[in-house]
């Protein structure tokens, strides 16, 4: 039999156990064209939460009563395509299911003797190629410019920092832990640090750790952080909005500040995306991260839960802040 976790119901507020189901299925048969393949290491991100909901987005919602989805490492375990073979490893947006079959589309091959399998889902994925085209595209980075990352301890944060450095920039960072913090500085060789949870007043501490003022804020949390780093922006400030973490479980419309006098008085870019926005960069955005990390100019941590069945449980788990980097599940 193949275990396979649904979607029960939508979570309101923040996710419980209570929204998902177990289930067991038959075991698939590929048919022509089709591959096997059995899932190896499960990737959960904060976005995935915006998918419970019914609603609108750049990307379908997940439907109730049926099989959540992610980015996944699997083996092809047999092979009625031409494009791939059996013990191929491949890496794709996938169904939470031990077993799944696949005409192959979106899927590509990685190789484990290159970089650990892990790392396709972190720094050689989604992960870091959303640091990366982000900061390429929107935030337009230029040495000697001061940058603020805020959820700087977490895989997509971490990742921005450090490219950051490798462009000659004064970083600093955001995140809500003095381990986070410390992390952070040492680790990932940020410049200053700010923690959240124990300032009282947010708008002074970025001017205080930005005494020449902000030139790009990468946000991965959204809320009154935002705030306070627009007040900070300097002329011609490029804001990426990337994330909004703070707000995911929120049951109604946040409200917050008017931010148009201060887009307009000092001409800033405020701009949202997704990684998908750039789908044709994620070769050479790849390729340029696989570089730096040959050179050990990037780094980076994980999480790693064991087990199927503890998937769900890692995904609440990003929202008490239980990861270090990169949550992923080995299957």
């Amino acid at each position: 039999m193949n275990k396979v976790i649904l979607l029960k119901k939508r979570p309101e507020g923040k996710p419980s156990l209570n929204d998902f189901e177990f289930t067991e299925e038959e075991k698939p048969q590929p048919k022509d064209g089709e591959l096997l393949l059995k899932t190896k290491y499960v990737s959960v991100d904060p976005y995935l939460r915006g998918r419970m909901r019914d609603e609108k987005s750049y990307i379908p919602p997940f439907e109730v009563g049926k099989a959540l989805e992610s980015g996944i490492i699997a083996e092809v375990i047999e092979s009625n395509n031409k494009n791939f073979q059996k013990c191929d490893l491949v890496n794709g947006m996938l169904q939470w299911k031990q077993f799944q079959t696949s005409n192959g589309n979106g899927l590509n091959k990685v190789d484990g003797e290159k970089a650990p399998l892990k790392a396709y889902l972190g720094i050689l994925g989604l992960t870091g190629i959303t640091a990366y085209l982000g900061l390429k595209k929107i935030g337009k980075l230029e040495k000697g410019e001061t940058l603020l990352v805020s959820g700087a301890a977490g895989a997509v944060g971490s990742v921005v920092g450090q490219i950051g450095k490798i462009k000659g920039c004064r970083v600093v960072g955001i995140a809500g832990s003095e381990e986070k913090i410390d992390r952070i500085q040492e680790k990932f060789g940020f410049d200053a640090a700010i923690n959240y949870k124990t300032t009282d007043n947010m708008k002074k501490a970025i001017a205080e750790a930005c005494p020449d003022g902000v030139d790009v804020y990468f946000d991965n949390v959204g809320g009154e952080i935002l705030d306070a780093a627009l007040m900070n922006m300097n002329k011609y400030g490029r804001v990426i909005n990337c994330g909004a973490i703070s707000t995911y479980n929120d049951t109604e419309r946040p409200t917050g500040p008017r931010v148009e006098t201060t887009l307009i008085k000092n001409s800033i870019l405020m701009q949202g995306f997704t990684v998908r926005d750039f789908v044709k960069d994620f070769g050479p955005a790849q390729k340029r991260l696989a570089q730096w990390m040959e050179e050990d100019k990037l780094t980076y941590m994980e999480t790693v839960v064991e087990g199927f069945e503890n998937i769900p449980q890692a995904f609440i788990d990003l929202f008490d802040g239980k990861n270090k980097g990169k949550m992923i599940v080995v299957v």
